[in-house]
C-alpha cells in the first residue's frame, strides 16, 4: 500500500473517530427539560419550583435569589469562591463567617455561607445556599473543572436579646 494512501485511509479513521465522540460526548450530557407552552406561565412557573423543591427538599427552607440579581459572576473553577463573590457583605460590621462545600456527585457542589452580624440588642444571621453544576473543564484536561451557579436562596434569623438573656427567634425585619 503506497504511504500516500496510509495516510489517506489514516485521515479518513481520524474524521470518523472524532465524529463518533462527538456525538457520543453530546448524547452523554443532560438536557434541559422543556417547558409546556400551552399552560400559562404562572402555572408553568408553579409547577416548576414545586417539581424543584421535590427534587431538592432543602430548597424549602430558603427564600430563592434571582440568578440575574447577583452582581458577581456565575462561572469559575472555585465553587467556595464563586459564592463568597457572589454574596461576600463587604460591610465592616463585627461578625463571622462559615463557608461550606458539599458535593453530593462529581458534577455538583452545594455551598452554605453562614453570615452572623452582633448589633446592641439583636444578633442576626444569614444563610446563604448556592448550587452549582459542573460544566467541563478549560483548556487542559487537567485543568479543574469549570462550576456554574444554578440556583441560590437566602434565609435570615434574628436573635433579640434583652441584657444577657436570649427573648426570641424572629424572622428579620
Amino acid at each position: 500500500m503506497p504511504a500516500k494512501l496510509k495516510i489517506l485511509v489514516i485521515l479518513i479513521l481520524s474524521i470518523f473517530a472524532t465524529a463518533a465522540a462527538g456525538v457520543y460526548i453530546a448524547n452523554r450530557q443532560q438536557s434541559a427539560p422543556i417547558a409546556n407552552n400551552n399552560l400559562p406561565q404562572r402555572h408553568s412557573a408553579a409547577v416548576a419550583s414545586a417539581q424543584e423543591v421535590m427534587a431538592n427538599p432543602e430548597r424549602a427552607k430558603y427564600k430563592p435569589i434571582p440568578l440575574g440579581s447577583i452582581k458577581s459572576v456565575l462561572q469559575g473553577s472555585d465553587p467556595a469562591a464563586l459564592a463568597l463573590d457572589a454574596f461576600d457583605d463587604s460591610a465592616p460590621e463585627r461578625g463571622t463567617r462559615k463557608v461550606e462545600v458539599f458535593y453530593p456527585q462529581p458534577n455538583q457542589a452545594f455551598v452554605t455561607i453562614v453570615q452572623t452580624k452582633e448589633r446592641k440588642n439583636a444578633t442576626s444571621a444569614v444563610k446563604y445556599r448556592v448550587e452549582l453544576t459542573s460544566f467541563g473543564r478549560s483548556l487542559l484536561a487537567s485543568s479543574p473543572p469549570l462550576w456554574q451557579i444554578v440556583w441560590a436562596g437566602s434565609q435570615e434569623q434574628c436573635l433579640l436579646r434583652n441584657g444577657r438573656k436570649d427573648l426570641a427567634m424572629i424572622t428579620c425585619q
